[in-house]
């Protein structure tokens, strides 16, 4: 993990989300996999990435959480609808009943406490959270940290501490402070597009659950976008985002939304997990899964490195992706003049081109696929050149 990495920085930006892997076609040696819904059967990653708050450049892996659901009893089939009845009340006593620390949702919460404990006090963690996220433990745990924050996308209409209002009845009624220009990325539900938000924002005191301790109002900012002029055929954007840090400025409350942005790259990481590492196609024991996903997790990382900075910085030096023994391996491999400056660009394609990437295919776009593949053998090579040398 790179939490010595983050010591540089005074304010890092920890970005989780949760993702499942699934192993179906594991018809032996099942143990250790777990039901993923759908009928899937596999294993359930949480992930929190690093992230460089000004420019939301990836750091390394924070944090991380592999675990399995165990398989439920099978139901029988002559089970009655009053007997399901009564077998659903007590799997709900039972649920309210389990102590926090033993549900899934503990992970969010853990993320917070585990790194409080492994970053120095000189670094602040922000943590940005997507709407599972968004529990009441998280920002009561916050509140008795010292150098940690949150900033979660709300899910729920939380009752305010003032008058029985209402997280969204409260907002809606704030007047628009300022508009920002976002660019969405595509997803299976729409497609890339520019967009414009109307940004309200305000301090807000939320209700604390009977079943805490400390009553208290949990005192967090709302900064609520809405999208102008969404486009026909498509869901308007609507975040109402919860955070701990304040917020009493239009440039804090862009900054805010800024930030929440970067959550798109943990998603953009579990991706590469998933399409480039191809993590899904392995078959193996739980046990060795467990041990190849702690090597491939530190593979994609610098996979997304690569590929954020190929997108936004092509121009910058080939050493912000590549060590000096990475250089001269790719350098003494190719066929080509080497360019006086080797750039990221230079680097990306000469990686690509260990993957299989064809020359005359310069207009099509260099896929993940390829970079694993080429990142695999240029790890392998440099291996071998080290062995070499030690000869």
């Amino acid at each position: 993990m790179t939490t010595a990495a983050v010591e540089e920085y005074e304010t890092i930006l920890s970005v989780g989300d949760t993702t499942f892997l699934d192993y179906r076609g594991i018809k032996v040696k099942r143990e250790g996999y777990g039901p993923t819904g759908n009928g899937g059967n596999g294993l359930i990653l949480h992930s929190a990435l690093a992230i460089e708050p000004e420019q939301g450049q990836t750091i390394g892996l924070l944090w991380q959480k592999l675990w399995n659901r165990e398989h439920k009893p099978k139901l029988p089939q002559s089970e009655t609808p009053e007997q399901k009845k009564q077998r659903r009340k007590i799997a709900r006593k039972v649920a309210r009943q389990t102590p926090f620390e033993q549900k899934e949702s503990y992970r969010w919460v853990e993320a917070l406490t585990e790194l409080e404990q492994k970053v120095e006090n000189s670094t602040r963690v922000i943590h940005i959270f997507d709407r599972e996220g968004d529990i009441t433990e998280v920002f009561d745990t916050v509140r008795q940290l010292k150098h940690t924050g949150v900033l979660v996308r709300a899910s729920h209409n939380r009752s305010l501490d003032q008058n029985s209002q209402r997280l969204w009845e409260v907002m809606t009624t704030q007047a628009v402070q300022f508009e920002q220009d976002i660019d969405l990325p595509s997803t299976a539900h729409r497609q890339a597009r520019r967009t414009k938000l109307a940004i309200r924002f305000a301090p807000v005191q939320l209700r604390t659950p009977y079943r805490f301790d400390n009553r208290d109002p949990i005192n967090v900012y709302a900064v609520y976008a809405t999208e102008i002029d969404c486009p026909e055929g498509e869901t308007p954007l609507e975040w109402m985002l919860l955070t701990t840090e304040v917020v009493d400025t239009v440039e804090m409350a862009a900054t805010i939304l800024r930030w929440y942005t970067y959550r798109w790259r943990v998603e953009e990481y579990h991706k590469i997990f998933k399409s480039g590492c191809q993590i899904e196609r392995y078959r193996l024991a739980a046990v060795g899964m467990k041990t190849m996903l702690g090597f491939l997790s530190v593979i994609a990382v610098e996979l997304l490195h690569v590929t954020y900075l190929h997108r936004t910085q092509p121009n910058a030096p080939a050493i912000e992706i590549l060590n000096s023994l990475q250089m001269e391996v790719l350098k003494a491999g190719t066929s080509k003049p080497i360019p006086a400056t080797l750039t990221v660009a230079w680097a990306v394609e000469s990686v690509a081109a260990l993957g299989g990437y064809l020359e005359h295919r310069r207009r099509t776009p260099i896929g993940i696929q390829v970079l694993w593949r080429g990142w695999l053998k240029l790890h392998d090579l440099c291996q071998g050149w080290q062995l070499a040398r030690s000869t």
